[in-house]
C-alpha cells in the first residue's frame, strides 16, 4: 500500500495551446482567442482565459463559441509547437524527479516524495518547478500539492491561472466539503444528474450520503466513490502509462455525400493515425473507423488484425472494408466526421526476414514516406489517390 504521506505533485498548464499561440503572436495578447479547426462546423479544442470569460470552453462547438463572443480569435492548432513546449516542460519535471505520469501534452502527476531532500519541501519544489517553467517556455502552470493523486488534481484547479495550491489532510473538510461534486474525477454528467436528483450537490454530500442513496448509483463503486469524497486515494504515480489507442479524425465543414469523397478522407486519416503507431513503435490488434452523421448519430465498426500491423495499405484496406460494409446499410448518408484508429495496442516487431516480398516493400515504402515527412513536414508528400479529384 502506498505511503499516505507521500509527495504527489499535479502541474496542469493554464490553457496550454492558446497560451502557446500568445506567447508566439504578440498581437494575439490579451484577446478572446481559442485553438481549433474545422470553421463553425469543428471543436475549441483550447481557449484563452480572456475567451473563457464569455463562457466559451474545449470541446463547444465552433459555433457556439462565436456566438457566446462576437469578436472571437481562432486559430488552426499546431501539433509541433505544443509538442516542443511540452518536451521542454517534462524536461523539467524530470529534472526534479523520475516518477512523473504524462496525462497529456499540457498535464501530469509527479511523486516528489524523495525529492525533498535534494530540494526542500513539496510546495518549494512546486515553486521551483513554476519558475522554471516560466523561465524555460514563458508559460505558466498551475500546480496542486497533496499527499495523492486525487486530492492534487482537485488543488490544482482551485487557484488558476498560475496558481499553487497546497492542500493536506486535516484541511479536507474545510476546502473540499463545499465543492461541487463533479470536481471528483470520473463523475460524467448521467452520474451528476443521478446524484441531482438525490439532492447530492457537493464533496460532503457525497462523502455523508447513505449506501441507500448511493448504491442505484454507484453500485459496487459505493464505497470507493465515498472514499474519494474523503480525500483518500491509494493510486501510485506510473511514470509509463500505456497506450489504449491511436487514431486520427476530422470533422468537415460541409457533409461528405459522395462515396468516392468518403473513402479518399480515409486514406488521409489511416496515413494520419498509422505515421503515429510507427512513430510510437506500436502495431494496432484491431483497426476501427468511427463515422458521425449529419444529424449527429454516431457509429463505430472495428475488426481485429492478425498479426497486428502499423502498415498505410494493411489499416487502410481494412477501414475501407468497414466503411463500405457501413455505406451498404446506409445508402445516401451524408457524413460530418470521418476517424481511424488502432487499438490493442503491442510493441511492433521487427519485419520477418523471410516474408513475402510485397510486405518488405510496403514497409519499406512507409518508412521511406515517414523519413520523407519527419525532414520536410507532414504537407511535404501525399498519395495521389488523396487529392482532390478537380
Amino acid at each position: 500500500m502506498p505511503d499516505p504521506e507521500r509527495s504527489i505533485l499535479h502541474v496542469d498548464m493554464d490553457a496550454f495551446y492558446a497560451s502557446v499561440e500568445q506567447r508566439d503572436n504578440p498581437e494575439l495578447r490579451g484577446k478572446p482567442l481559442v485553438v481549433g479547426g474545422g470553421g463553425n462546423r469543428g471543436v475549441v479544442a483550447a481557449a484563452s482565459y480572456e475567451a473563457r470569460k464569455f463562457g466559451v470552453r474545449s470541446a463547444m462547438p465552433m459555433s457556439e463559441a462565436n456566438r457566446r463572443c462576437d469578436h472571437l480569435l481562432q486559430v488552426r492548432p499546431r501539433m509541433s509547437h505544443y509538442k516542443a513546449a511540452s518536451k521542454q516542460i517534462f524536461q523539467v519535471f524530470r529534472d526534479f524527479t523520475p516518477l512523473v505520469e504524462g496525462l497529456s501534452l499540457d498535464e501530469a502527476f509527479l511523486d516528489v516524495t524523495s525529492s525533498v531532500r535534494l530540494f526542500g519541501t513539496p510546495e518549494k519544489i512546486a515553486q521551483l518547478i513554476k519558475q522554471r517553467i516560466r523561465d524555460e517556455t514563458q508559460l505558466t502552470a498551475s500546480v496542486g500539492v497533496a499527499h495523492n493523486k486525487l486530492v492534487a488534481k482537485i488543488a490544482s484547479d482551485l487557484d488558476k491561472p498560475d496558481g499553487l495550491t497546497l492542500l493536506l489532510p486535516e484541511h479536507y473538510r474545510e476546502k473540499l466539503d463545499p465543492l461541487p461534486v463533479r470536481v471528483i474525477p470520473g463523475i460524467g454528467k448521467v452520474t451528476l444528474q443521478k446524484l441531482a436528483r438525490s439532492d447530492i450537490a457537493t464533496v460532503r454530500d457525497l462523502r455523508t450520503a447513505s449506501d441507500r442513496e448511493l448504491e442505484p448509483i454507484f453500485g459496487r463503486f459505493t464505497q470507493k466513490t465515498r472514499d474519494r469524497a474523503a480525500g483518500i486515494d491509494q493510486r501510485a504515480v506510473t511514470p509509463h502509462r500505456e497506450e489504449k489507442s491511436i487514431s486520427a479524425e476530422e470533422t468537415y465543414d460541409q457533409d461528405l455525400s459522395d462515396p468516392a469523397d468518403m473513402e479518399r478522407e480515409i486514406l488521409r486519416l489511416t496515413e494520419r493515425a498509422a505515421t503515429r503507431l510507427r512513430k510510437a513503435g506500436l502495431a494496432a490488434g484491431t483497426v476501427q473507423i468511427k463515422i458521425r452523421r449529419a444529424d449527429f448519430s454516431t457509429y463505430t465498426r472495428q475488426r481485429v488484425m492478425r498479426p497486428p500491423t502499423n502498415g498505410t495499405d494493411q489499416i487502410t484496406a481494412v477501414a475501407r472494408t468497414l466503411l463500405d460494409t457501413w455505406l451498404a446499410a446506409n445508402p445516401g448518408a451524408r457524413v460530418r466526421l470521418l476517424g481511424v484508429g488502432g487499438s490493442k495496442l503491442a510493441p511492433a516487431e521487427q519485419g520477418d526476414l523471410f516474408a513475402a516480398e510485397e510486405a518488405e516493400t510496403h514497409s519499406a515504402i512507409d518508412d521511406t514516406v515517414d523519413e520523407i515527412r519527419e525532414k520536410f513536414g507532414s504537407l511535404s508528400l501525399s498519395r495521389a489517390s488523396t487529392l482532390e479529384r478537380d
